[in-house]
């Protein structure tokens, strides 16, 4: 197994184990919330865990039959799978202080403090580089294998 493939597992590991703890916490605000409901943000946080638990199997999957050189595959994967973690991270974040309902409404709040638009916005280019060009890299190298 590569390291690429290592990285993947373990991550879906994480993500799926993470998913399901956030599920726990889901169902408590349901259980003791007058509205039978949970934070936004804290429901984000268990689907998106889930969903990403997911995705790293499949990453892992691509890279297992990639035709790129094993350090190409390790930094698609890793430039995927932090992102994937850092998103899980800031609904996790937004759910425990419950301090917004689209943490990209400006003005962009976390906890109290107000954060300036371009690292919002900085931060999603980012997100949206890593995760698309990761698993771009990833799944291009797995086709590129099968239909040799």
């Amino acid at each position: 197994m590569t390291l690429a493939e290592k990285l993947c597992l373990t991550s879906a590991f994480v993500f799926f184990m993470t998913g399901l703890f956030t599920g726990i916490w889901k169902y408590w605000c349901m259980a003791t919330s007058p509205k039978a409901a949970a934070p936004r943000y804290v429901d984000i946080a268990h689907r998106s865990s889930l969903m990403y638990g997911f995705a790293a199997m499949l990453l892992g999957w691509f890279a297992g039959y990639s035709v790129y050189a094993d350090w190409v595959n390790t930094l698609a994967a890793i430039g995927a799978l932090s992102f994937f973690a850092l998103a899980i991270g800031t609904y996790i974040v937004h759910g425990i202080l419950q301090d917004t309902s689209n943490q990209l409404r400006k003005p962009h709040k976390l906890g109290q403090s107000t954060l300036p638009n371009w690292l919002v916005h900085g931060f999603m280019v980012a997100l949206i580089v890593a995760e698309v060009g990761g698993s771009f890299v990833l799944g291009s190298g797995a086709l590129l294998g099968g239909w040799k």
